[in-house]
């Protein structure tokens, strides 16, 4: 299997499939094609019927959108998703919200994991209201099922979807109790992730559009990426 990806400083949808196979031990192979410097095309259209990534190629099998990708592989692997129907149903709930919403933590704080920035004060009340979302839902599923992660003991296709949250927690240093830092540093400990993000600092590319949407609602504090030090 093939899984397109674009720049993983900056593709917080690229991160779920990816963090997901990798954990779970499912192989694929990487191809990574970056957002284009200074916008214009992306050439996602080659490989990608929406034109978006990420993608997943199996053979003449082209399967594109998170959810789509991950039910695609729990065909295959079942412990994609949890084992009781209960967790399970839970569990595709939970990842189905954070697929379709969220809106306001997207769009105040959008993914750079390289970076770290401080919000201007005091927060937009529709960030608040997503957080507090975020925050009773995390609850919920860590009570439900006894943890660490969200559906029980085990890394599963939901924690995927929120660990582009946890990045976004760490870069803009968001605020949230203390269960709910708790599960964001269970995932940013996790191999699979701490190897996104030593290869997102190490990316050639610095893409000024995105970099900009970063700072929309904030102030750069620091910038840890290896480019900008060989500039």
């Amino acid at each position: 299997m093939i899984l397109y990806i674009a720049n993983k400083n900056y593709s917080s949808w690229s991160l779920r499939p990816w963090v997901l196979m990798t954990t779970l031990g499912l192989p694929f192979e990487e191809h990574q094609v970056s957002f284009p410097m200074g916008g214009g095309p992306t050439g996602f259209d080659l490989f990608s019927p929406s034109g978006k990534v990420p993608v997943l190629k199996d053979g003449e099998q082209v399967v594109w959108d998170t959810l789509a990708i991950a039910e695609y592989l729990a065909e295959q692997h079942p412990q994609v998703w949890p084992t009781t129907s209960a967790a399970r149903a839970w569990a595709r709930s939970a990842a189905a919200e954070m697929h379709s919403g969220f809106g306001q933590l997207r769009n105040t704080c959008p993914m750079s994991c390289g970076v770290r920035v401080a919000l201007n004060q005091p927060l937009p009340e529709g960030l608040l209201k997503d957080l507090q979302r975020l925050q009773a839902l995390w609850h919920d599923g860590l009570q439900r099922f006894g943890g660490p992660f969200l559906a029980g003991d085990k890394f599963t296709a939901v924690d995927a979807f929120f660990c582009p949250v946890a990045f976004r927690v760490q870069t803009f240093g968001l605020p949230l109790s203390e269960p709910s830092m708790a599960y964001v540093q269970t995932l940013l400990t996790l191999p699979a992730m701490q190897a996104w993000y030593a290869n997102a600092l190490q990316e050639p590319w610095i893409e000024p559009e995105h970099d900009a949407e970063a700072l929309t609602f904030g102030r750069l504090t620091q910038d840890n990426r290896t480019p900008l030090a060989t500039n």
